[in-house]
């Protein structure tokens, strides 16, 4: 079968299209026909082995799965050992992001991580929604009207799905990016938009209750200043020293602030949150592009670099 693969640790150029062996269902497992998988910023991570914590999980010298592709729709095509509840040929999806292989024509993904799609839902908004928009529905929860509410990286898949949430709620919302994304996000709704290059909003003298940061590059100090009394503070991602900063030192530094990590309980349960989100309306992801395989270099080097708007789908049958 064709698949993307890589062997070592670099940039995208290590990618190539390859003939790969069938993958064959270990017990637990089901094999599925790839119909689409979208491109993850955690994709990126594993591509290139960094942040260094990357490596605890994907390898440490090397990666120990050659293709990368998290958010996998599929049709079933053969069930491991153990495993009921599906069948052949029924439509299923998840954020298989410790097993990956979603840069395949064919991929093998555990059986308790899968949940049926919708018939509502097309193959190319069904694949944006596991991570991307579990970590929108994590991020927003229990976001009441008029609360004000940062979000740092908002210009991505889980970004611009936190912010159809947070505007659903009734919340105020500031969208932090790129120039690029600026006057996108003031059109998918953001009240206040903040070009990151121009503008620290640590630095802006404004307070928010809640802040949804995708990735992380500030410490608790800065971080506090930007947050109300008894505002809390989110991180999804980032370098190994700044999250060991928000972790440990968010607690000293807070002040009657919650400063700490975002804790996504990814699974068959979430997933089935988020979709039914999309079902309701209150999220849609946008797709920028759909691919076939010989783009996906270009797709995650975007998606690394954060250029992409929203989201990017890759699919076999293009190829």
């Amino acid at each position: 079968m064709k698949a993307v693969v890589y062997d070592r640790y670099g940039g995208p150029d290590l990618l190539r299209l390859a003939e790969i062996d069938m993958p064959e269902p270990a017990k637990g497992e089901i094999r599925v026909k790839v119909l689409a998988c979208a491109a993850n910023l955690s994709d990126w991570e594993y591509l290139t082995g960094s942040p260094a914590w990357v490596r605890t999980v994907g390898g440490l010298f090397k990666p120990k799965v050659s293709v990368l592709g998290s958010d996998i729709v599929g049709h079933v095509d053969k069930l491991g050992e153990g495993v009921s509840g599906f069948e052949i040929g029924q439509r299923v999806m998840g954020d298989y992001v410790m097993t990956r292989g979603g840069f395949a024509e064919y991929a093998c993904v555990p059986a308790d991580e899968t949940v049926a799609v919708p018939d509502a839902l097309t193959d190319d908004i069904a694949s944006c929604l596991p991570q991307a928009g579990g970590i929108a529905v994590a991020g927003t929860e229990g976001l009441l009207e008029g609360d004000r509410f940062l979000i740092n990286g908002a210009g991505g898949g889980s970004g611009t799905m936190a912010l159809q949430l947070a505007k659903a709620a009734g919340a105020h919302v500031t969208a932090v990016d790129n120039a690029g994304k600026t006057d996108w996000l003031s059109r998918l709704g953001a009240d206040e938009v903040i070009d990151y290059a121009k503008m620290n909003f640590t630095e802006t003298g404004k307070r928010w209750d809640r802040i949804l940061d995708m990735v992380a590059t500030r410490g608790p100090r800065e971080i506090s200043r930007a947050l109300s009394k008894g505002g809390s503070y989110m991180a999804l991602g980032g370098g190994v020293p700044t999250l060991l900063s928000i972790v440990f030192g968010g607690k000293l530094l807070s002040r009657k602030r919650s400063i700490g990590m975002l804790l996504v309980p990814s699974g068959r349960d979430l997933t089935r949150r988020v979709a039914e989100c999309a079902l309701q309306g209150r999220i849609a992801p946008h797709v920028e592009a759909v691919l076939p395989f010989s783009s996906v270099p270009d797709a995650l080097a975007r998606t690394g670099k954060g250029k992409v708007l929203g989201k990017i789908v890759i699919k076999p049958s293009l190829e």
